[in-house]
């Protein structure tokens, strides 16, 4: 590395002329510590760790997400039931049912809503204007 020196001369003050440059070789090494190339590589490396770890937090949130019960997040059938509740249950909205022998609205009440069967009950009776179901009966489930 070199620098330069100015180097002014008392003789030549009273002359309009230019200073005279001399040049110096200086043996000072201005920057210390690591050199460009190792601070480059050592940056590389700090940003691939930073995007493993965010990479394995996204992926962690989203196991997070999709193992929580869709009812946790609010999710209910229009007859009031959760929605796992909902899907383990015989009878939905919407469906026909076909009477069998034995079957009563209190019997279908109980596969439509196992929780609360006088609701569904209620729903049945408004439905059919009866509280009587007779065998091979079609009903569409309310």
């Amino acid at each position: 590395m070199a620098a330069v020196e100015v180097v002014e001369f008392e003789e030549f003050e009273d002359l309009a002329e230019r200073p005279h440059l001399r040049l110096v070789s200086t043996p000072q090494v201005f920057r210390t510590g690591p050199s460009l190339a190792n601070r480059r590589a050592a940056r590389a490396r700090m940003m691939k760790r930073r995007r493993r770890t965010l990479v394995a937090f996204a992926l962690l949130l989203g196991l997070v997400i999709l193992s929580w019960p869709g009812h946790a997040f609010g999710g209910e059938t229009g007859a009031g039931l959760p929605t796992d509740l909902a899907n383990s249950s015989v009878l939905a909205s919407g469906m026909n049912f076909v009477v069998q022998p034995g079957d009563s609205v209190n019997s279908i009440a109980r596969m439509m809503n196992p929780i609360d069967p006088k609701v569904a009950r209620a729903d049945l009776v408004r439905e059919l204007d009866s509280s009587v179901v007779v065998p091979g009966e079609r009903i569409l489930i309310p």
